[in-house]
């Protein structure tokens, strides 16, 4: 059957493909519902509360990142909103272009570019923000404030494990691999 499975039919079918697999089951459980949930929360915010705002997801973390630090570089607005430098540009062209923010240059470095949110990204947000955390208290709405909590102290330490640990281990893995294939930009490689 295709198409769209409840989070327990997909653990029965999961269970059934790799059940004598000798596997990290639980791991990859915690794994597998992380991303579902993310996506779907991704997803419901999107055609809710973003939707009436004209905002992707993307967009507003965006947007969501430079209002709490007021100003910062655009490396590290991407990095923070865990997005590519490439896709921070197509989105704070958008951004801009609907005069949410702005650019500005460093003032120590003129190659450094820095963004900031203008009145009418500082209205949005101020606005927005509160239509957006009652929709963060509808999607755990099921859970009480120690279950939030216990949640979000248990993500915290997944992520901080990774920040602490994560860029020894994709060094030791990439070691341990053949590189990758040359990637697919259309250029012949030079004989």
């Amino acid at each position: 059957m295709t198409g769209h499975h409840t989070l327990q039919e997909t653990e029965q079918a999961i269970q059934r493909r790799l059940g004598d697999v000798p596997l990290r089951h639980d791991a990859m459980m915690a794994v597998s519902n992380i991303y579902r949930a993310a996506a779907a929360i991704r997803q419901h915010f999107e055609s809710s509360v973003l939707r009436g705002a004209d905002l992707t997801w993307t967009s507003f973390v965006v947007l969501w990142v430079v209002w709490i630090w007021e100003e910062m570089e655009t490396r590290h607005v991407a990095e923070e909103a865990g997005i590519s430098k490439g896709t921070l540009t197509g989105v704070v062209k958008t951004l801009e272009g609907r005069g949410l923010i702005e650019r500005g240059a460093h003032a120590r470095d003129g190659r450094l570019v820095l963004l900031r949110l203008t009145d009418k990204g500082q209205d949005l947000m101020r606005t927005l923000f509160p239509a957006f955390n009652a929709e963060e208290a509808f999607v755990v709405e099921r859970l009480d404030g120690e279950e939030n909590r216990a949640l979000a102290q248990t993500l915290r330490s997944v992520v901080e494990h990774l920040e602490e640990e994560g860029d020894e281990r994709r060094a030791a893995l990439r070691a341990d691999s053949p590189p990758p294939p040359p990637r697919r930009s259309g250029r012949r490689p030079r004989s």
